[in-house]
Order: structure tokens, then C-alpha cells, then sequence
């Protein structure tokens, strides 16, 4: 058989000096020496040469090809019998010798010369045994010339029998040697070197010869302990024995098919394996040797009979099980060449299993995979040897091979998918958008890869490894995340193509773990070393810090449209419905981001809401402080009060002003009201239109919460827990109602203390009660109910303002009575007039179609200054008494000899006695004066 010629050149000749037909030739005579020595009868057979004798066949030989029955050897290989034969053996009509001779294509002149040969030796050696004798030597001696066609072929088959034994004595013997030292292999060699260039003189010399003969017995009957031996070893040196035994082993393949073996393959093998002695072969390396014959076979024959291939493993696990008892070094050495072939041939092909094998011709993998660890195994055993077994190497061979095979071929296969998808070249700077979604390609079809790895290779590598798809699907992690940092460290900010690649890396990552999972559910650690090989992608972490980084960007856009939009407001209650423009621009840039924030392409809506949330919450936030800030408080429209004084008895008040001499209002404005520094842009209707505008903030911030819900329901994130804590706009929604709140506040006081301080204040009750009344006041207050009523639209709103406007009056009226200082003073009948005015005043905040308050409420704020009133009704003495009472029970003992002077209160109260103080200092009579001046040194009145 010839090799395939690009086999050829990984195969080195280990018997350089010998063609494969001389090997074949040599093995036929071995066989035929052997089978005739295993008999210890006569060779005899009846030869068709003309001018040959009669000679006998051994009976082995002799025997007939004629049995009918399926074939031990291929059942226990796992073959299949010859095509078209039903599994029968054909009845052929030639005996086992004349079917070697054509296996081994030998012709059937050179068979008769060789039994010839046989025949004569067998009678000089009295039928000595084959391995007592060295067989080349002997056919050398017992053929002459004459026994050939020609001269040239003695002299051809002399040169053969010289290179057999020069292979076998000296260049591949059974024991080594040491050239040097060694006087006889010099000299053979020497003997052998001239003999092939004129064969005939050994041939023909009976002293040349026999010296000859002496040499060639002398180191074929070596031995390890350097006795003398009868049994001669000249065709057991490796690889010499190996190479023969394979000629001898290919006779089991037909002629005409040489993918498949004959039928009488048990009966060929059976005399085959009478040549042991002589090739130095035992069970474990005949299991070797035929395992490579029928592995070249199915490689020079274009790998198409899977048979061959997976005979050859099947034949090298028992070389495994058998190689682990050998202690001999010499097994090593005759094994680990051809173990080294298989081995690299094997591994060049699982090494990129994925180039190597699809679901066509899958069925071939297990074969090569179990050919490539058998010989692994014994090749780490043969190490052993050399420690002689004082330390074996523990190494899990299968799996460490296998996993090997895995993670090159996966690396392979996504390198090319890598080079297809992400070629450098096509992917600039500029076109990094393009590169994103190529990697998102990417990731969906290692995922793939992945599903085809787990569906078609990893059930086969699961034998030999039991994590074979979870060591798969880490290896294309791994890749992968090599690939994706990389265009990570890229992003700097979201887009579609960069969470679509994201979302496809995070998937792909889901669908490797499930498989190592799936893959490890049986392990003992349930696939913990794979899972932990397998670094997260936290592809949905860098997709949570874009969206973070948008979120950012959103709410400092936000933040400065909310400076540039309140810097440019004025606050008109004729345009945009008396709401601010402002503000509806705000709600639609915080509208549009949530919007926008439900249509970026992400799995966790539900988890990153809150950010947002927060983010724009605090923006308007900002609005809505600034929008009320500068509004003022009470405290910066309320005037300061004048001091306490007491009224000199009889006082004409009316007298000391007169219209004359009245100061003007402005510079009595400066004098008594607090710091009002307040702009055009706080007027009324303006500081309506803030309360409009909160309001509507109010307001849209609760649509703007149902429409995030709807959102929120609707993507694939939904998270129930506290759903409705997420979507508060917290921090707008109390500053909404706080400002709302001081907003209105500063309406009332602004319009109390400030806008209408010339009628209540420099006017209400200055000089004498009757003339001084609280219809001014009430006329322009009025007024400004009326622009409070026409600007203000939501009813809740309105009457808070209203109500604070009415607190504020009621609170500057009292102010009037109890702390308006010199210029007011009221006698006992004064009181009717007060109470009258009060009511005229409460009685303007009755509820009406457009505007005032509801009954209840009107009572409740004016309930306390109705019982300050009685206090104006009642007599100074019984007001001293009462003072006097209230005085004792806060003051105790104390209180009996000089009680301190009241302070102003903050808020009056009939019950207090600062407030029955502030009374007796504007009552207008001689008791109360004299009370104040004993007991409190008050001066009188200007």
C-alpha cells in the first residue's frame, strides 16, 4: 500500500534502508517461517512452477477458505461486513497460504523459491525453530543463483536479506549497542558494506560466509545480562519489528476495496500472529500496531470508512488497559513514535474541530477524539516509565486534552467570526455606530455558535469531559468579553446602537450561563468553577451608568432652561390663561424626558425611574423656590408699632389733626411700615399669576404620575414594590403647597400692610373714631378681591388667598384698635362703632358667586377678634379688675406689688393681659390714665 503523499511527509521511514516492498517481501517470509515452525511438519504443498518439485504445505496454510459466519474481528472492531454479502463470508476456492500470498502480492514464483528455501533449511536445522535461528542468514545460505530467473535478481534479493539484517543487527536492534566499543557490529557493518556492492562474493566464499555468519550470530544472540543465548533477535529492534508487522497487518485489507477488510481477516490475523516470537510482539503492541494500520488505512484511502477509523480507537483503548501493567522500557520506546502520529494527526483536527466536522460527518468525531486521548494516555504512561514507577504522573489526561480542544477550536472559530463581523479596517473612528451593531451581530451569533456547540459537539465530548458544553460556552465568554471591553471603554454616552449592542451582549451572556448551568446540573458543585470562570459582562450596569449619564445631562438641560425661563418671565395675567409660560414650558421638558426616558431601549425602566424622577423633582424644584422668592413674608409688611402711652383725660384728638397738618402718606409709610422692597414683578395680579402657576404645577405633576404609571405598566420592567413612592415628585409637590401657602400670604399682608396702608393704617380710627371709619378701606379692598377672584381660576386656591387676606385684615384691624399708637384713642361708646365696622369688614368676605368665603371659615378667623371686641364694651374698672385677675393668675404673688409692663402680644386675646393692656391704653378716659401712670409710669399721649 502506498501513503497518501501529504501523510508521507509527517510519517518518517524508520527503515530508511528498506522500500515497502522489501518489508513486505521480508514479512512474507517471517510468515511463512513461522507458520511451518508453529507446526514442527514438513512444508509440503504441490507446486504450479514448471521445474519445481513436489513440496508439502504446513496445514495451517494448506486449510481451506470455506468456513461460512461472521467475523469475530470485525464484530468485536464494530465492523461492518463486506457490501452486498448480507454479512456472509464469501467461499472462495484457495487455501489460506495461496490467500496470504495474494494479500501480500507476492508472486507465486517467489513463494515457491521462499518454501523452497524453508525446506532445505528446516532439513539442515533438523527442524530447528524460527526464533533459534536468523532467518535472512539461513535463505542467504540455502539459495543459490540457480534458483532465480537471473543473476541480478539473486543479487537484488541478497542486497535485500543484507539490509534486513543490517536493520535488524545494527541500525534497530533488539538491545542497544555501543558502536564504538563494539568490534563486532563494526566489522558486520563493515562485512555488510561490501557485500551490497558485490553480493555474490559472500555468496559464493565459504570463509566470507561463515565469518559472516559468526558476527551476525554472535550480536543476534545478545542478551540483557551478556549470557550466551540460543534465541536470536534480528527482526524484534523497533521500529524495524513494527514496520514488518504492519506489512504483515495490511494483508487484511482487499485488494480491489481497500476501505474494507476481507472476511477472512480472523484466519489471516491467526497465522499473523504466529510471527510474535520472532517480531518480539505481544497483545498490547500488536493492538498498537494494528490500531496504526487501520488508522493509515482510513487516511490513505481519503478518510471515507468511518469503520476504520473507529476500529483503530476501539483497539487502542485496549492497548490503554494493557499498557498500564507494562514495566518494560523498551514498550515505550517502540510505541511512542507511532502513538506521537496518531496523536498530531488527531489533534490537527480537533485542535479546530469546528473546520474539521459539521452535523454531516459528526459521527467521526468520536472516534478521532477517543483515538487522540487513548494515545494521550498511553504516551503519559510512558513517561511514567522513565521514573520507573517511583512517581507516576497523575494527570487527567481526557479531560485536560478535550478541554484543550474545546477552548482552540471555539477561540478559532471566534476569531473568524470576530474578523468577518469587527475587520478593523471597516470600522474607523467614524464609524464606530456601525461597529456597536456589528458587535450586537455578533453576540447573537455566538449565541448560536453556542446552541450548535451544546446540540452537536458537546454530547460526544461529554464522555471524555464532563463539563464539555460549560467549558465551551466560557471560552466564548470569555472571547466575547474580551472583544466588548474594548468598544465599552468607546461609549460615552447612550445611543440606540450602543444599548441594542448591550442588550445583545447581555442576552448572549443569559443564554452561555444557562447552558454551563444546564451543562453542570449533575456535577458536584452544580457548575460553580465554570460559572465562576465566566466574569460578568455587567452589561446592564454600563447600560445603568449611560442612562445615568443621559439622565444627568437631561436635568442640567432642565436646570438651565429653568434660570433662562424665569430670568425672561414677567409674570402677565393676561397671556397663557394667568399661568406662567415658564412654568408650561418646564412641565413639557420634564414631560418630554420622561417620555424620552420610556423610549430608550432598556430592561430596567422600573429600577432607573427613580433617578430621573429625582433628577427633574429637584429641578423644578428650583423653579418653584425661585418662583416665590422675593414675595416677602408678614414680617417684612407688618409696621412696626409705636410705643405704649396712656390718653390725658378729655384729649381732643381730632384737634391736633387736622387736614392740614396731616403728614403725607408716603413719608408716614416710611416712618411705620417695614422693609417692602418689593418690584413690579410682585404686584398683585402678578403674585396671582405665581399662585396660578403653582397650582398648575400641582396639578399637571399628578397627570404627569398617572402617565409615568402607564408607561411604567406597559414596559417589560414593571417593579410593584412601592410603585407609587417612585413616581412622587416629592420635593415639588410640598414646595408647591408651601408656596402656594406663602403666596398667599404675601397677597394678604402685601394688600393689608402695604397696598392699602393709606386707609388702614395712616387712616382707620386716626384722630376721631365717627369720621375715620372702614369703608375707605373696605372700598379698595374690594378692589383687589375683585383681581384676586379674576386671575386666581382654581377654587381651592382662591380661597386660600381670600382667607389669608381675610386673616391679615382681621389681624391689622386689631393692630388698629390695640397697637395704632397716639393718633387713636376710644371711649367706652366708640365700641358700637368698632363692632360695627368689624362686621362691615367680615360681612365684604361673604361667599357670592364669584368670590368670598363659606360661613364657617369666616366665623373661624374672626371668632378670637370678636372677643377682643367685648373688651372695648366693657368699663374701665371692670377691664382694670379683669387685668388685674389675669395678671395675678400668670404672675402670682408677684403680681401684688408692681407687675412688669406687658409686652406686645403676638396674637390677641381676651383671655391675656397684654391684650387688656394694649386696651387700657387706648381707652380715653381719666381712670385708665391714672392706672397706667401709678402703676406703670406711662407717658401720655402727644
Amino acid at each position: 500500500m502506498h501513503m497518501h503523499h501529504s501523510f508521507e511527509e509527517n510519517l518518517p521511514n524508520p527503515v530508511p534502508v528498506l522500500s515497502e516492498p522489501e518489508l513486505r517481501e521480508t514479512a512474507y517470509e517471517i510468515l511463512v517461517a513461522a507458520c511451518r515452525s508453529s507446526e514442527l511438519k514438513p512444508l509440503t504443498f504441490k507446486s504450479n512452477s514448471k521445474g519445481n518439485g513436489r513440496i508439502t504445505r504446513s496445514p495451517c496454510l494448506h486449510r481451506l477458505v470455506s468456513c461460512v459466519g461472521e467475523s469475530k474481528v470485525k464484530k468485536e472492531l464494530g465492523m461492518k461486513s463486506l457490501k452486498g454479502e448480507g454479512g456472509k463470508k464469501s467461499i472462495r476456492t484457495m487455501t489460506m497460504g495461496e490467500l496470504m500470498r495474494v494479500q501480500m502480492k507476492v508472486s507465486e514464483m517467489n513463494d515457491t523459491r521462499i518454501r523452497r528455501a524453508l525446506l532445505r533449511v528446516s532439513k539442515a536445522k533438523l527442524g530447528k525453530r524460527i526464533e533459534l535461528m536468523v532467518l535472512p542468514l539461513e535463505l542467504i545460505q540455502h539459495l543459490k543463483c540457480s534458483d532465480f530467473h537471473s543473476q541480478q535478481d539473486y543479487e537484488s534479493w541478497i542486497r535485500r536479506n543484507l539490509k534486513v539484517l543490517e536493520a535488524g543487527l545494527i541500525l534497530h536492534p533488539h538491545l542497544p549497542l555501543d558502536h564504538k566499543s563494539d568490534s563486532s557490529a563494526q566489522t558486520l557493518k563493515q562485512i555488510i558494506n561490501e557485500s551490497l556492492k558485490n553480493p555474490m562474493d559472500i555468496a559464493n566464499n565459504n570463509e566470507s560466509m561463515q565469518n559472516f555468519r559468526d558476527f551476525v550470530k554472535s550480536l543476534a544472540c545478545r542478551s540483557y545480562d551478556e549470557s550466551a543465548t540460543q534465541i536470536c533477535h534480528w527482526a524484534d529492534g523497533f521500529p524495524l519489528n513494527l514496520m514488518i508487522y504492519q506489512a504483515l497487518l495490511e494483508a487484511c485489507f482487499d485488494n480491489n476495496e481497500e476501505t474494507f477488510m476481507i472476511e477472512e481477516v480472523d484466519e489471516v490475523l491467526e497465522l499473523i500472529k504466529k510471527t510474535w516470537n520472532v517480531l518480539g510482539m505481544n497483545e498490547m503492541l500488536h493492538n498498537i500496531c494494528f490500531s496504526w494500520v487501520l488508522f493509515h488505512q482510513y487516511v490513505v484511502t481519503g478518510q471515507v470508512e468511518n469503520d476504520l477509523l473507529s476500529a483503530s480507537s476501539n483497539l487502542l483503548r485496549e492497548a490503554e488497559k494493557d499498557f498500564k501493567s507494562m514495566t518494560d522500557p523498551f514498550y515505550s520506546k517502540s510505541v511512542s513514535s507511532i502513538l506521537s502520529l496518531m496523536l498530531g494527526w488527531a489533534e490537527k483536527r480537533l485542535l479546530a474541530y469546528h473546520d474539521t466536522f459539521c452535523r454531516g460527518n459528526v459521527e467521526s468525531m468520536q472516534s478521532i477524539v477517543s483515538l487522540a486521548v487513548s494515545s494521550a494516555k498511553i504516551l503519559v504512561e510512558d513517561m511514567s516509565l522513565e521514573f520507573n514507577n517511583k512517581m507516576r504522573i497523575e494527570a487527567n489526561v481526557s479531560c485536560s486534552r478535550v478541554e484543550n480542544y474545546i477552548r482552540s477550536s471555539l477561540h478559532d472559530v471566534f476569531t473568524q467570526q470576530k474578523l468577518e463581523k469587527l475587520d478593523p479596517r471597516k470600522h474607523a473612528s467614524r464609524k464606530q455606530n456601525k461597529a456597536l451593531l456589528s458587535l450586537a451581530v455578533l453576540a447573537q451569533d455566538i449565541s448560536e455558535l453556542a446552541f450548535y456547540e451544546k446540540e452537536t459537539f458537546s454530547p460526544i465530548l461529554k464522555r471524555w469531559h464532563p463539563h464539555a458544553a460549560g467549558v465551551a460556552v466560557a471560552t466564548l465568554h470569555l472571547c466575547y468579553g474580551n472583544e466588548l471591553k474594548q468598544y465599552v471603554r468607546s461609549i460615552k454616552e447612550m445611543t440606540p446602537d450602543a444599548v441594542k449592542m448591550l442588550l445583545a451582549a447581555d442576552k448572549l451572556e443569559k443564554d452561555l450561563v444557562h447552558i454551563a448551568v444546564e451543562d453542570s446540573i449533575d456535577s458536584e458543585d452544580g457548575g460553580k468553577s465554570i460559572i465562576r470562570e465566566m466574569h460578568p459582562y455587567e452589561s446592564e450596569v454600563v447600560i445603568a451608568n449611560l442612562v445615568k449619564s443621559w439622565i444627568k445631562t437631561r436635568v442640567e438641560r432642565l436646570e438651565e432652561w429653568v434660570d433662562r425661563s424665569l430670568q425672561q418671565e414677567v409674570w402677565n395675567p393676561r397671556a397663557n390663561d394667568g399661568i406662567a409660560l415658564s412654568a408650561v414650558q418646564v412641565l413639557r421638558v420634564i414631560d418630554d424626558s420622561v417620555e424620552a426616558f420610556f423610549q430608550l431601549p432598556i430592561p430596567m425602566h422600573a429600577v432607573l425611574l427613580p433617578k430621573l424622577i429625582s433628577g427633574l423633582d429637584k429641578s423644578l424644584h428650583q423653579y418653584i423656590l425661585k418662583a416665590k422668592s422675593g414675595c416677602g413674608n408678614p414680617n417684612s409688611f407688618i409696621p412696626t408699632m409705636p410705643a405704649l402711652t396712656r390718653c390725658s383725660t378729655g384729649s381732643k384728638l381730632h384737634g391736633l389733626f387736622k387736614r392740614k397738618e396731616k403728614i403725607p402718606v408716603t413719608q408716614r409709610r416710611k416712618s411705620q411700615v417695614g422693609a417692602t422692597n418689593i418690584d413690579s414683578s410682585f404686584g398683585l395680579p402678578q403674585l396671582c399669576v405665581r399662585i396660578n402657576t403653582l397650582q398648575h404645577i400641582r396639578m399637571e405633576l399628578k397627570v404627569l404620575e398617572k402617565r409615568t404609571i402607564s408607561h411604567l405598566g406597559s414596559s417589560k420592567s414593571t417593579n410593584d414594590n412601592d410603585i407609587e413612592g417612585v413616581l412622587k415628585f416629592k420635593l415639588s409637590e410640598v414646595a408647591s403647597i408651601e408656596g402656594i401657602h406663602q403666596l398667599c400670604e404675601a397677597i394678604a399682608y402685601k394688600i393689608t400692610f402695604h397696598d392699602l396702608c393709606h386707609v388702614l393704617w395712616d387712616g382707620l380710627y386716626v384722630g376721631e373714631v365717627s369720621p375715620t371709619r372702614i369703608v375707605p378701606f373696605l372700598e379698595e379692598l374690594e378692589q383687589c378681591l375683585k383681581i384676586i377672584s379674576s386671575i386666581v381660576h382654581d377654587d381651592k386656591a382662591k380661597t386660600h388667598v381670600l382667607t389669608e387676606v381675610m386673616k391679615a385684615c382681621v389681624e391689622g384691624f386689631m393692630m388698629v384698635l390695640l397697637g395704632g399708637g397716639p393718633s387713636r384713642a376710644f371711649s367706652l361708646e366708640d365700641s358700637v362703632i368698632i363692632k360695627e365696622d368689624f362686621r362691615f369688614l367680615t360681612d365684604l368676605f361673604r361667599f357670592n358667586e364669584d368670590n368670598g368665603l363659606p360661613a364657617e371659615i369666616r366665623e373661624k378667623h374672626s371668632t378670637n377678634a370678636k372677643g377682643v371686641l367685648t373688651l372695648f364694651g366693657m368699663d374701665t374698672e371692670t377691664l382694670i379688675q379683669q387685668f388685674n385677675q389675669l395678671n395675678l393668675e400668670m404672675y402670682g404673688s408677684s403680681a401684688k406689688s408692681k407687675s412688669p409692663l406687658p409686652s406686645t402680644p403676638t396674637q390677641w386675646s381676651p383671655r391675656k393681659p397684654d391684650t387688656l393692656f394694649h386696651v387700657l391704653c387706648h381707652r380715653n378716659d381719666e381712670i385708665a390714665a391714672k392706672f397706667l401712670k401709678k402703676n406703670y409710669n406711662l407717658p401720655t399721649k402727644l
